[in-house]
């Protein structure tokens, strides 16, 4: 899927919204208990109440890996499940992967070929070798973390450094990233993690960056408002992915936690089209 074809689906939708599967077993509906697969039996539910609301999944593949074989069992039927209920659905396996040479190859391998993502999110720490491997697949995305929405993101994100000697001013770290690997790839192959709860900073962003996808976590449960991602954020094809995960997927508590989840999200993307004025 390229950014034209991403921006398509979300105009069809009239949504910008990813539900993130962040699926803890320990928050689960007693029923489910008595699954074979409480994980894929609880995602099959959330992805059936709000595919008609939201244009992309994200897994967080911690609450799969902590299940051992079972787990990754789940997060393959997860994907599956999400190709056959909307074919169009953009998949993000949030995994941030940081390695490099043939590892990171095996890593992409994992993702694009075995399970059938769309895109996996990756930490730059290590430079460019660990993102170019993933961006020899066609059609597949690195969305690489710039500034994430953590509190302690300030211990390294936002630090400001210094260019060269012979351009002394500081700029943050972020943005270092940001531009860096914007020479990498393609509007059509990379997008970035921006953080909702500093919604001032998307602005910025947006002055250096104003063509690529953002991913936008933060919203909900950390603060962040659709509002003011969409007010600093947007840019003329949309260019946001905002991530909802616990405000939806456990927003209900009881048998009909599905359906309180389809409300969850059809209050997300109903304010979402009230921005897409294009």
């Amino acid at each position: 899927m390229n950014s034209k074809e991403l921006y398509g689906n979300i105009l069809r939708k009239r949504s910008f919204l990813c539900v993130g599967l962040d699926s803890d077993p320990s928050l689960f509906p007693a029923h489910l208990n008595s699954y074979e697969n409480p994980i894929f039996e609880f995602n099959k539910a959330i992805i059936d109440a709000t595919s008609q609301y939201a244009v992309a999944y994200k897994p967080n593949l911690a609450f799969y890996e902590a299940e051992g074989a079972k787990g990754w069992e789940q997060l393959e039927k997860t994907v599956e499940y999400i190709r056959r209920k909307d074919s169009s659905a953009f998949i993000i396996a949030d995994a941030k992967r940081g390695d490099i040479g043939n590892t990171a190859g095996r890593y992409a391998s994992a993702f694009f070929e075995r399970m059938d993502f769309d895109a996996v999110t990756l930490a730059p720490y290590m430079g460019r070798d660990s993102v170019d491997p993933f961006l020899k697949f066609d059609n597949k995305w690195a969305v690489i973390l710039a500034l994430t929405s953590n509190p302690s993101a300030t211990d390294f994100e936002t630090m400001n450094i210094v260019l060269d000697d012979i351009n002394a001013a500081n700029t943050p770290l972020y943005r270092k990233v940001i531009e860096t690997a914007m020479g990498w790839g393609t509007s059509d192959n990379i997008m970035f993690v921006a953080g909702a709860t500093r919604p001032e900073k998307l602005g910025e962003i947006r002055k250096y960056c104003p063509n690529h996808f953002l991913l936008v976590p933060g919203v909900g449960t950390q603060g962040g408002t659709i509002a003011e991602v969409a007010k600093y954020g947007m840019n003329s094809q949309c260019g946001l992915l905002v991530n909802i995960s616990r405000n939806i997927i456990f927003a209900g508590k009881g048998k009909d936690f599905d359906s309180v989840a389809a409300e969850k999200a059809k209050e997300a993307a109903c304010e979402m089209a009230s921005y897409l004025n294009f």
